[in-house]
């Protein structure tokens, strides 16, 4: 049986930005039997990177936990897909990670050949199409079922939680209360959050007691390898607004330049803020792992589950409003 874990943290306006250490900064505890056993839900292209983008939850999690790391199973439909990137792994340096991974279609194939109870998790990657959860629907109630077998194990789940029929919006908020139930620490992958010139804005708001009267802002396709056809497809993803937009509609500012330029008013001098090598894809799963590890004070957690849900149905609203404004021209 899993051990108790602390209760989940709620997300604070703004963190100190000097607070979040650099990938190639952090040293790896290397305890002798100290290990960190994972269980990753999705092979794809979020969990092991691809040429499209920087995601890749593997990766940082390897430079986070260094030998410590153990992922006791990957789950995936495409059992293919998931022995290729074990293969991959395992001809590498981070073979010790994969070496005993084991693969299963389903969490259901995995509850029935595993002894749960014996296998210690510490952490849970959901990196699944959001399609296919944050409902309380069979065959759409991911979250349910892991905290259900896992009790007391935190989850990291990418964002959005879901994509449905807007009807069906209210289903995410029912999972965030169970959630938030059962005492699961969880995180909720909006990385942008976690950038340093991001949190130097947030502070700047809170500090001076300001309010943000209107956010301007404008999604460019910057990859030249995007194989997301879905992304493309209403019916599946539900658009970009719901599918991408999500991270601007995450932000107070949605500004992610790795330089922040700062004009007071009635003066033109801009105060330039450089944040070289800033990394908020790690900065999202270190700060989950010290949570975990040494309890809600050594880090924050900047999106849960709730607070996401709240993304989700803003995204819907935009998405609403704007169909209705087109309909009337």
């Amino acid at each position: 049986m899993a051990p108790s874990r602390p209760r989940p943290l709620s997300r604070r306006g703004s963190i100190d930005p000097d607070y979040l250490v650099p990938m190639d900064k952090t040293v790896a505890a290397t305890g002798a039997g100290d290990n960190f056993n994972v269980i990753f839900i999705g092979a794809g292209n979020i969990m092991f990177g691809s040429d499209e983008g920087p995601w890749n939850h593997s990766f940082r999690l390897e430079h986070k936990l260094g030998p410590r790391l153990k992922v006791v199973a990957l789950i995936d439909p495409a059992v293919e897909r998931a022995r290729a990137v074990l293969q991959k792994k395992r001809a590498s340096f981070v073979v010790s990670a994969y070496q005993d991974t084991r693969i299963f279609k389903s969490l259901d194939e995995y509850v029935k050949n595993v002894d749960v109870d014996e296998e210690d998790i510490q952490a849970i990657v959901i990196g699944c199409p959001p399609m296919f959860r944050g409902s309380t629907k069979p065959g759409r109630n991911l979250e349910l079922q892991i905290i259900e077998t896992f009790p007391g194990t935190p989850l990291f789940v990418e964002k959005p939680v879901a994509t449905g029929p807007q009807e069906e919006v209210a289903e995410a908020f029912r999972v965030a209360k169970a959630i938030d139930e059962a005492g699961t620490i969880c995180s909720v992958g909006y990385m942008l959050r976690y950038l340093k010139a991001v949190q130097m804005m947030k502070q700047i708001l809170d500090e001076n007691n300001l309010t943000v009267m209107s956010t301007v802002a404008r999604y460019a396709a910057a990859y030249s390898a995007i194989a997301k056809p879905d992304w493309w497809d209403k019916s599946k993803s539900y658009g970009p607004v719901i599918e991408q937009a999500t991270h601007f509609c995450a932000l107070v500012n949605p500004y992610v330049s790795p330089v922040l330029y700062v004009r007071s008013p009635g003066d033109d001098y801009e105060h330039v803020h450089r944040f070289e090598n800033d990394d908020p894809f790690f900065s999202e799963v270190s700060n989950l792992i010290d949570v975990i590890e040494d309890g809600p004070e050594s880090a924050e957690i900047l999106s849960s589950y709730e607070d996401a849900c709240k993304t989700y149905a803003f995204t819907w609203a935009i998405r609403e409003a704007s169909e209705k404004s087109k309909s009337k021209k």
